[in-house]
């Protein structure tokens, strides 16, 4: 679960060999995207950047070149690299694919031994109380990352690693649209709501339909996100 904590420092870059600057400047861009510092439409400008990283030019393109395989930012000729912005087809697509990755996970998880089941809930009960708390202290960036690691504990406990990195993949996109999907604290209750009847499904898994209900609990829940998204 590193890439949800990516935190690359000034520090960092300090005694480092230039072989594993170019990951550095990466990892550290792409922490400034996840946590909304650098927002859709910023221009990243080489010169700033070699300037405040104080690392020469070569590991910054190497970084830019890697986030753009990623999606993350775009080159205009003659004119930079920017931080993408989605187009509505593309937002719309990739949370139809999340739903389809969360419902697999849901049934997966569902179907667990009941002592790897219950490791789970305990993890998703300690994120659902990091959500409450960040509503009541309105706290914005606490409740996304609380809600990350929420549902990639789920795709963690699947086990299935080529669906983790499509998800990864996708959720790091999602960031583009981020600022707009849990904005509102009406927004963020909904969802911290929805997240405890998650929760609760997975509890009662045993139960006939259990592993199906908790699947479409989450796809559910990823189509209701969409659609607060687009109420804004």
């Amino acid at each position: 679960m590193d890439w949800l904590n990516a935190q690359v420092g000034q520090e960092t870059f300090d005694g480092i060999k230039n072989t594993s600057l170019g990951k550095l400047v990466r990892d550290y861009l792409l922490n400034q995207i996840m946590s909304g510092t650098l927002t859709p439409g910023q221009a990243l400008r080489e010169p700033e950047l070699v300037e405040q990283m104080k690392v020469s030019r070569v590991p910054v393109r190497e970084a830019l070149r890697e986030l753009e395989s990623m999606g993350l930012v775009v080159s205009r000729k003659h004119s930079g690299v920017y931080i993408r912005e989605l187009s509505e087809e593309e937002v719309h697509d990739l949370y139809q694919f999340r739903a389809l990755m969360d419902n697999h996970a849901g049934q997966m998880v569902a179907q667990l031994g009941a002592e790897r089941r219950d490791a789970l809930v305990q993890l998703l009960d300690v994120c659902v109380a990091q959500m409450d708390q960040a509503i009541e202290q309105r706290d914005v960036q606490a409740y996304y990352n609380a809600n990350l690691h929420f549902h990639w504990h789920f795709i963690e406990f699947a086990g299935n690693r080529e669906i983790a990195k499509s998800y990864r993949e996708v959720i790091q996109k999602l960031h583009l649209a981020r600022v707009k999907n849990l904005s509102t604290e009406d927004h963020r209750r909904k969802s911290n709501a929805e997240h405890k009847d998650i929760v609760q499904a997975l509890r009662d898994a045993d139960n006939i339909g259990g592993a199906l209900h908790c699947a479409e609990l989450l796809s559910h829940h990823v189509v209701k996100a969409y659609k607060r998204l687009e109420e804004m």
